[in-house]
């Protein structure tokens, strides 16, 4: 949930190190700092509490050095504080490090005991520690003692004045990758911060160590055999990650969804069998006729989809299927079942409680295939085969346009499983009908954003909302009070539209709006019955759905274009994204980063 970025070169480190930790911020963005070795090896350490702005204002001219290492904190050990910044130092040790250190006590006593004075309440100084106290004519050697002592997870670049030629970096649970330049090397947790320089990288495992050098670079594991890494050219650019005209990038993404549904079907419909091509599943027909349940598997947003997405896939697959948190998942001793396919959602490809339920599921024979948007990322190599979002990078932590692309990941996959089951063509071609109007619709809604900003602004006067759907509205209910919580810091509460009158009513009245989600199918009466009770009891409601059936209960409405009913969902989902982020930008909230909130979570 932090980031990281380490460089070795001819350059100066500093610029670069600056830069990467910009476009990191939205892993972290309490506290940032780096550290590098001056021209005479002297290690230089510059961080603070705040933003990296903040930080780069604060770096004098004369500031430089090569190589280096930065990062951007999200707290886990102790408040944001400039001694709980990173980097963390020990003598001629500087080391910068994502994850969690679950025997620090431990570690702390014991290293305390040996006269080691700790200059903050965070866990991970004792890395600058334990790899002091280690050879000091070996780094790797020093670094890989250290690990060897430590219970927990860790990405890690570690900066030792006595070894100015090399930088030694190690993952386990949380992720790092090299990026191999002309005579020059870096080290990040996220292609974001490298891909201005090269597009050239290697990811590494975990366990394993690199020890990186200007030109080149070695891995091994903690036992010291060596490892042999392919490089990976990667799809992106740096222009991906610029906000390209608009104030925050949580506006830009979500005005990217029609171009980004384009490319999440482009080459994955086949007209000919009314089917989706999903070749990357690793499943042939007769795999897929013998799976008897689908469990999907995700957290936050991408959990959400899952619930979306196992509502697709019963209804047209007719394959029982449900979604599950994963960070619950592997704590209650599941069941791995015969015939079961588990899927595994992540925007990153990093989450870790998900990461951990894939690997818990795959220790006791199951099958897991990935739901996941970054190419290589370690859920998508840990997983048996699975689809690639084709999203392009989500820089705002708010998930919107990966939401909308695993949403249409899940029909795709709905489609060809119920094709291979018992779904008729004429069906199969009415559902690739439906996915080819999406961009279009999509765009459609957003045309009309205007008059939801408005909306938005009214509604955050209110100290907090209902949002509440049946059946195929409950997941687009629970992601659009996700939402509107993450960015907004309004109270927001999900409910089945057939649970409010067993209890939640209670709360209903004129200070306490309902955002009610009516797609016109063949539970709209059922809708109107309830709104009709929030009526009576003076409750505002804003429709979000068809224009047609909202009967006059509707104190306000959001118009969306209708589809083919299993599909509505995805359309429903997108005017409750501008909701939220309006709402957010009218309270003067900081939409990109929300308080307490970081975009990939890679610890527990």
């Amino acid at each position: 949930m932090c980031g990281i970025v380490a460089y070795i070169g001819s350059r100066d480190s500093v610029p670069i190190l600056l830069e990467g930790l910009a476009r990191l911020e939205y892993r972290g963005y309490d506290s940032a700092g780096v550290a590098v070795l001056g021209r005479g090896g002297d290690l230089r350490v510059r961080k603070a509490r705040g933003r990296v702005g903040e930080l780069t204002h604060d770096v004098p001219a004369r500031f430089k050095g090569s190589p280096g290492i930065g990062h951007t904190r999200w707290a886990t050990h102790g408040e944001p504080s400039d001694a709980n910044a990173h980097p963390h130092t020990c003598g001629p040790i500087a080391i910068v490090h994502n994850g969690i250190i679950e025997n620090a006590n431990e570690l702390r006593g014991k290293l305390a005991a040996g006269g080691a004075e700790f200059l903050s309440e965070t866990d991970s100084e004792l890395f600058a520690h334990l790899i002091a106290a280690g050879p000091a004519d070996d780094l790797e050697e020093a670094v890989r003692a250290a690990l060897k002592q430590v219970v927990g997870t860790y990405g890690l670049a570690v900066l030792d004045g006595r070894s100015p030629d090399r930088i030694v970096v190690a993952r386990n649970g949380s992720p790092v990758l090299l990026g191999i330049g002309d005579k020059e090397m870096f080290a990040a947790s996220d292609v974001a911060a490298i891909v201005r320089y090269t597009r050239q990288v290697v990811h590494l495992d975990d366990g394993e160590i690199a020890t990186v050098m200007a030109d080149g670079f070695r891995t091994s594991t903690l036992d010291a055999r060596r490892t042999t890494k392919q490089a990976a050219v990667i799809d992106a650019d740096a222009a991906s990650y610029d906000a390209d005209g608009h104030v925050h990038f949580m506006h830009k993404e979500i005005h990217e969804q029609p171009q980004v549904i384009e490319r999440v079907l482009r080459g994955r419909l086949d007209d000919r069998f009314a089917t989706a091509h999903l070749g990357g599943l690793n499943l042939d027909p007769r795999e897929a006729r013998a799976i008897r349940r689908v469990k999907i598997l995700g957290c936050g947003s991408a959990y959400y989809s899952g619930l979306l997405g196992a509502q697709l896939i019963e209804e047209l697959a007719r394959v029982p299927a449900d979604a599950e948190p994963a960070s619950e998942f592997r704590y209650r001793s599941p069941v791995i079942e015969d015939g079961t396919l588990y899927v595994a959602v992540s925007q990153s490809g990093e989450t870790y409680d998900t990461l951990a339920a894939v690997q818990e599921v795959r220790r006791k024979g199951g099958r897991v295939i990935g739901v996941v948007n970054t190419v290589g990322s370690t859920i998508a190599r840990e997983c048996d085969g699975g689809m690639y979002l084709h999203a392009g990078p989500e820089v705002s932590v708010t998930s919107t346009k990966t939401f909308t692309a695993t949403a249409t990941v899940f029909a795709l996959l709905a489609l060809h499983l119920a094709r291979i089951r018992d779904l008729s063509p004429a069906d199969g071609q009415r559902i690739s009908a439906g996915l080819r109007r999406l961009p279009g619709q999509i765009a459609e809604i957003l045309s009309r954003e205007e008059e939801i900003a408005a909306l938005a602004k009214d509604m955050a006067r209110y100290p907090g909302m209902f949002f509440i759907g049946r059946v195929r509205g409950w997941s687009v209910a629970r992601e659009g009070a996700q939402k509107l919580k993450e960015v907004s810091y309004l109270h927001a509460e999900a409910y089945p539209a057939s649970e409010l009158k067993h209890g939640p009513l209670a709360l209903v009245g004129p200070d306490l709006p309902t955002v009610a989600i009516v797609p016109g199918d063949e539970l709209l009466e059922k809708n109107l019955g309830t709104l009709g009770e929030i009526r009576a009891r003076q409750g505002r409601v804003v429709v979000v759905g068809p224009a047609a059936p909202a009967g006059g209960l509707a104190d306000d409405l959001v118009e969306v274009p209708r589809n083919e009913p299993e599909l509505d969902p995805i359309l429903l989902s997108v005017p409750l994204q501008l909701l939220a982020y309006h709402a957010a930008v009218a309270l003067g909230n900081d939409v990109d980063k929300p308080r307490n909130l970081a975009k990939s979570v890679t610890v527990e």
